[in-house]
């Protein structure tokens, strides 16, 4: 599962942290569902959460030699900051943070990996994948 309840790790002091394996399945490319696992470290922060770890997929991807498709396994390291919507205290909504890009905290305090996955998987993909490093390519 890619989502994480993170209400006990933020009612703690700042740097407390917290190891979770994750595992769950995102839509990378637009093309099906790809299984993501791997272990992250939660670590809470000042004012938000910083997520760190290193996980594994796969992609659907087409051989640059060859074209046959094949599934491509990537290594995604990881390193987010969330923001949580609501104080985990008194449910006061919070202001947005200033800065563009950032990832929420849903109003339920639940962490969602899913889209920092996407995006993490999008920039792993080769330039041009190879289905094996000694591919010859089309063979005529």
């Amino acid at each position: 599962m890619l989502e994480i309840n993170v209400a006990q790790i933020l009612k703690g002091s700042i740097g407390t942290d917290k190891i979770v394996s994750v595992s769950g399945s995102v839509d990378i490319t637009g093309y099906g569902e790809s299984s993501v696992e791997g272990k992250v470290k939660l670590i809470h922060t000042n004012s938000s959460m910083l997520v760190k770890g290193t996980l594994q997929t796969r992609v659907q991807a087409s051989c640059a030699r060859c074209l046959d498709p094949f599934d491509c396994p990537l290594t995604l390291n990881i390193e987010e900051e969330y923001f949580p919507m609501t104080d985990v205290n008194s449910g006061v909504p919070l202001p947005e943070p200033e800065e563009s890009g950032y990832f929420l905290i849903d109003e339920h305090l639940i962490l969602d990996l899913s889209e920092a996955v996407r995006q993490y998987a999008l920039m792993a993909v080769p330039m041009k994948p190879l289905c094996r490093p000694e591919c010859p390519g089309i063979l005529v």
